[in-house]
């Protein structure tokens, strides 16, 4: 490691050691018992030190009525965000970090494949685009729901959503097909449920007194990051693993990245204020809040809730694709590979594992790992590495923040847009995540290959964006 740069760290009160291409990084002051935080990056990539002092920031919290946090680690899409580092996984026995996740709960990629060529796909893809940019973008999407469905889905998931849709569905429902999307639970992770209570929802999404409902954020994508890209399956790595989760070369794919939207926002919110409300009295403040006892039982139920939540937006949003390509395309099945979260708390081997931008990669499991719109997206098998709590990157990560690609002077010819077709009704967001704003993904996915995070089954090639 450069001097220069453990001198700058350390004046910023960071001590640094080096083990290959694994960062070891502490505060100064810390005590003997706080966990050494550990990130991998690839060579060549910047150490920030934001995003170090914030992931020791969490490596050092603990709560005065119990609990600590045992492990911090970050994998190789590290980079700051605007309180917790994106990439992080911290491990807590006795306590939950509401604040370590966020208000994106249950943020989370899903990929469905089918067998359609890219030919056919051009052939048609006017129409298509057309009619997707009025369910994606313009608000045409027809997803009623009864306030019996939404409870359900709050306090089930999925499993919740498609009970209730066999007992009365409505709108893009009525043309679903509930057994296939039953038969695709078991690719979703955890089953797409999580132990959720309605009653941590939002009040206007359950109102008895209305027969339908209508909420304005499911089947949404969300603005930032979050997008619907079809894509083609670009080649095979692994093609028994491939052939076992039915993906084949040449196949039209599509992956959605969104998560739960208002729900998150608001459950998250309430909790990050509630474990300040709740801090011991006459204890010093600390830096970042934490629960314990019955509060962090409450808060992970919340966190389910809207969980459930997100995993039903993805769900929907397939659905309204799926839908849509067979309206177009003809009778497609377009099955799903598989749909995994990238920020929330788990149970794991009696920890609580928090995961802000990284993604659960247990042993033999799907894992989705996106490039930029403008470079490929990768289908991986987990290696359940323990060193890294089981988990890997979610993406690339941001080179650039949003403010720095979008400032005057900045020549379009350096965005790395050249060849990108992306549907969006906000030009800004074509400069605000455009391919320059990520770091190069071929490097992340190498590292982490290396380091026995994850295997590689099949890359994915970019045809189109849709962008909110």
């Amino acid at each position: 490691m450069n001097p220069r740069i453990i001198r700058a760290l350390a004046r910023q009160g960071l001590q640094i050691s080096q083990q290959g291409p694994i960062y070891r990084v502490r505060r100064h002051e810390t005590a003997k018992d706080v966990p050494t935080a550990e990130v991998l990056l690839p060579e060549g990539f910047p150490l920030q030190a934001k995003a170090l002092a914030q992931l020791t920031r969490f490596a050092g919290v603990q709560h005065p009525g119990g609990g600590r946090v045992c492990r911090a680690c970050a994998t190789p899409d590290f980079h700051p965000g605007a309180l917790v580092p994106v990439g992080s996984v911290v491990a807590s026995s006795e306590l939950v970090i509401p604040q370590a996740i966020g208000t994106d709960i249950n943020c989370g990629m899903r990929l469905h494949v089918a067998d359609v060529t890219v030919d056919r796909f051009l052939a048609h893809k006017a129409e298509l685009v057309e009619r997707l940019r009025g369910d994606l973008l313009l608000g045409t999407r027809d997803l009623p729901a009864t306030p019996r469905a939404m409870r359900h889905m709050f306090n089930a998931g999925a499993p919740g959503w498609i009970e209730a849709a066999r007992d009365r569905a409505l709108g893009l429902m009525q043309r679903a097909e509930l057994d296939q999307l039953e038969l695709e639970l078991d690719r979703i992770y955890g089953g797409g449920f999580a132990d959720g209570d309605a009653r941590w929802a939002p009040d206007d999404r359950l109102d008895p007194d209305r027969d339908v409902i209508r909420d304005d954020a499911l089947g949404t994508i969300g603005g930032g990051n979050h997008f619907v890209e079809i894509q083609v399956v670009d080649r095979i790595e692994d093609a028994t693993t491939a052939w076992q989760w039915g993906v084949r070369p040449g196949q039209l794919a599509f992956m959605i990245h969104t998560g739960s939207r208002s729900v998150g926002v608001a459950v998250g919110t309430r909790w990050s204020e509630r474990a300040r409300d709740r801090w011991p009295e006459g204890v010093a403040w600390p830096e970042v809040f934490s629960l314990t006892g019955d509060d962090a039982i409450e808060y992970v139920q919340a966190m389910n809730t809207a969980a459930n939540y997100a995993t039903v937006n993805r769900l929907v949003i397939a659905e309204m694709v799926r839908q849509r390509m067979r309206d177009v395309l003809g009778d497609i099945e377009a099955p799903l590979v598989f749909d995994v979260p990238h920020n929330i708390v788990l149970r794991e081997d009696e920890l609580f594992v928090h995961r802000k931008g990284a993604t659960p990669a247990h042993r033999d499991q799907p894992v989705l790992i996106p490039g930029s719109m403008g470079h490929l997206s990768y289908l991986m098998a987990g290696c359940g590495n323990e060193r890294f709590l089981h988990s890997c990157s979610h993406g690339a990560g941001r080179a650039s923040t949003r403010f720095a690609m979008t400032r005057k002077g900045r020549p379009k010819r350096d965005l790395g847009l050249d060849g990108v077709e992306c549907i969006t009704l906000h030009e800004e967001r074509l400069l605000e995540e455009a391919p320059a704003a990520y770091k190069d993904i071929g490097p992340v996915i190498d590292i982490q290959v290396e380091q026995s995070l994850v295997r590689p089954v099949a890359v994915l090639r970019p045809l189109l964006t849709f962008k909110a």
